[in-house]
């Protein structure tokens, strides 16, 4: 529950102005088309509120929102009462409703899951039920939701959640052939390292390194659906979205973005602060802070161009 003493601890550090005229109880976070409680906390986008009738129709205990929405909420809705003033709302609102209105998990170990003896486990770890932990080390307040399946030689830090399905460590894709054209499984004796505050999104795989280990650095957010093959460096802050698959010994920079269903072959970097777009097939190295996109993937400058010399072309065949 979030009270007026409580919030004004948690956003001691933060740059906002805080506008509080009646009682504060919130147990609830809403979206804004449902905002109707005033026991609920939203946000609001700046610029969203375009009609007088939008306005008069919300009702909450708190509002999170920039300060050109709050004037105009003030002077029109006389039901709010409570407000946080902020450059960045969504941001705000994420810190408050992470905290005090998100379910929390007791830490525990499900009657049904499965941890090796020799896993090592920090404190207030949660593991689901049906999950099969074999010797891992899991880092201090990590979550692993319900079957997710952890090989051995699999380390997660601190404050890692990893949602329902996800499997991690198991052997990569990587063979050869002998002289007699039979087909020879390269090993894959390598581990997973996940390092601190790391999401990853349900049914993802991240498979061992072969002979390294693959490499997810700190506050990577990897959506649903994805595929980490062998090898691969995943930098800081990275974000990979659903259905993306990173081919073996990829590397993909700091705060770089890969959007849903993109596909970046083995052995490619990809740019710190480099934007993949949606659908991509990338072929070769991304440099830092470029926008690719297309299949194959190219820098956005000349994805444009074809597309317009296409476009072109299908209006004087269509002359």
């Amino acid at each position: 529950m979030l009270n007026k003493e409580i919030l004004i601890q948690c956003l001691a550090n933060e740059s906002v102005e805080t506008v509080i005229n009646d009682d504060l109880h919130i147990t609830k976070a809403l979206p804004l088309n449902q905002a109707n409680d005033v026991s609920a906390l939203i946000w609001i986008k700046p610029g969203n509120i375009n009609a007088d009738s939008d306005v008069k129709n919300i009702l909450a205990g708190l509002v999170v929102c920039d300060e050109a929405t709050y004037k105009l909420l003030s002077a029109k809705n006389d039901r709010l009462k409570n407000f946080i003033v902020t450059q960045d709302p969504k941001r705000v609102f994420s810190l408050l409703a992470n905290i005090f209105v998100k379910p929390k998990h007791s830490p525990g170990i499900h009657a049904t899951a499965i941890v090796h003896p020799n896993a090592k486990l920090g404190k207030d770890v949660y593991i689901g039920p049906h999950s099969i932990i074999e010797e891992c080390t899991i880092g201090d307040n990590t979550i692993i939701y319900g079957n997710c399946f952890l090989f051995s030689n699999v380390s997660v830090g601190k404050n890692v959640t990893i949602n329902p399905g996800v499997v991690i460590g198991a052997d990569g894709f990587g063979y050869s052939r002998n002289e007699n054209g039979e087909v020879v499984k390269f090993p894959h004796i390598g581990g997973v390292e996940i390092m601190d505050n790391v999401d990853i999104g349900a049914n993802t795989c991240i498979d061992r390194g072969a002979l390294g280990n693959t490499i997810i650095h700190s506050n990577v957010k990897i959506d649903n659906l994805v595929h980490i093959a062998h090898n691969v460096v995943i930098h800081e802050n990275a974000f990979i979205i659903a259905n993306a698959m990173v081919g073996g010994s990829a590397e993909i920079g700091a705060n770089a973005w890969v959007a849903p269903s993109t596909s970046i072959n083995q052995q490619l970097s990809v740019g710190a602060n480099a934007t993949i777009g949606t659908g991509s097939v990338v072929t070769k190295n991304v440099p830092a802070n470029e926008v690719w996109a297309g299949s194959p993937a190219r820098n956005m400058t000349d994805f444009l161009r074809i597309q317009k010399n296409l476009k072109d072309q299908l209006n004087d065949n269509n002359a």
